[in-house]
């Protein structure tokens, strides 16, 4: 493990919010870390100070400018997957209802979905105006129905049959899909990536005073997206944007998650979230059941308003572009401590 300088020291205290609305004015290399603490069963931990942190920028002891404990308004783009089952879909959709009690009338939100490709329902309006119930409403799905499909025997000649009829011309031998002597199962559409990165980019016009949050509620499967991980990861370090997500479906079972971290290459991935909340500093619950999913839509609402924020100025040059690692600890035991692991420094940073 790399060794941390330790040259600095902080002998006055960073400045405190003094408020709900606290204002602070930044120097154009101020670096904000929003910061969850949980203690080892899960619960948020409170009533922590300034002198409980440590944060490293690329392995190097940053003086902290700025504490706050004040909780935030959020700019929050819920990206909701419409690929899911039909069965897990319908537990979503009754979950819908529960979004706006989970926000604040200082809250926004912007409804997204994805199946082939990403739609936006609505841009960012109050939280708790008529708007947000109503486009919940009309975002709703039945999910996918997905079909055995057969590749040998006596009924390969189409792949997929419903009532001995075949659901598509195109699946018969010497159709789009395959040949004479081979039948090509078609593959899973599941454009997550392309579906955060449109939510990204509205969020990126949200003001910089609010905590621009991403909440996908999906399985967590990626095939077909335009844009890659790490293009979308960029993206979001570079404009301050967290993912939270609450994992539905198979990829809730328990264990699932840890499986599902195994990925072969050229496959589909079965469980993409948790690499994006651990790279944004989110967090991710696995929850089964209309009651667990619409309990999750709070858990995660508060514990985004109500964090840590860490200011510090970067000892980096404003003319380096490259990623800057975040290193935060807290000086007590066993403590969980979440945080973004670094950022791409942006030329709106330097305003």
């Amino acid at each position: 493990m790399a060794e941390h300088e330790d040259n600095s020291v902080q002998p006055t205290p960073p400045e405190q919010g003094g408020g709900a609305m606290a204002r602070f004015v930044v120097q154009v290399n101020f670096v904000e870390v929003p910061v969850t603490v949980k203690d080892a069963k899960g619960n948020l931990v409170a009533g922590l100070t300034w002198r409980d942190f440590t944060v490293y920028e690329n392995n190097t002891r940053e003086t902290l400018r700025v504490f706050s404990v004040d909780a935030a308004p959020l700019s929050i783009a819920f990206v909701i997957d419409q690929t899911l089952p039909a069965n897990v879909m319908a537990q979503v959709n009754q979950s819908m209802g529960a979004i706006q009690g989970a926000l604040t009338p200082y809250d926004e939100a912007a409804v997204f979905t994805y199946t082939n490709g990403a739609k936006e329902w609505t841009g960012f309006t109050g939280a708790q105006g008529a708007r947000l119930p109503a486009v919940l409403s009309l975002a709703q799905s039945s999910g996918s129905d997905p079909m055995i499909p057969i590749n040998s025997g006596p009924l390969s000649g189409c792949s997929i049959r419903e009532n001995d009829n075949c659901v598509s011309p195109v699946l018969q031998p010497g159709g789009s899909t395959g040949n004479d002597t081979f039948i090509k199962i078609p593959k899973e559409i599941h454009t997550l990536n392309d579906a955060i990165l449109r939510a990204a980019k509205e969020l990126s016009t949200r003001p910089k005073d609010r905590r621009r949050i991403i909440y996908v509620v999906s399985d967590g499967k990626e095939y077909g997206s335009k844009a890659t991980w790490k293009e979308v990861v960029r993206y979001l370090e570079t404009n301050k944007i967290a993912v939270y997500a609450t994992l539905v479906g198979d990829s809730a079972r328990w264990g699932q998650e840890w499986l599902d971290r195994f990925h072969l290459p050229f496959t589909m991935y079965d469980n993409i979230l948790y690499k994006y909340t651990v790279a944004t500093g989110g967090d991710m619950y696995a929850e089964g059941g209309v009651n667990n999913i619409e309990k999750s839509y709070a858990k995660i609402a508060e514990q985004a308003r109500t964090q840590y924020t860490l200011g510090y100025l970067s000892h980096e040059s404003i003319y380096d572009a490259k990623f800057r690692s975040i290193d935060v600890r807290v000086d007590r035991p066993n403590m969980v401590v979440t945080a973004k692991m670094g950022y791409y420094p942006s030329a709106q940073d330097y305003k």
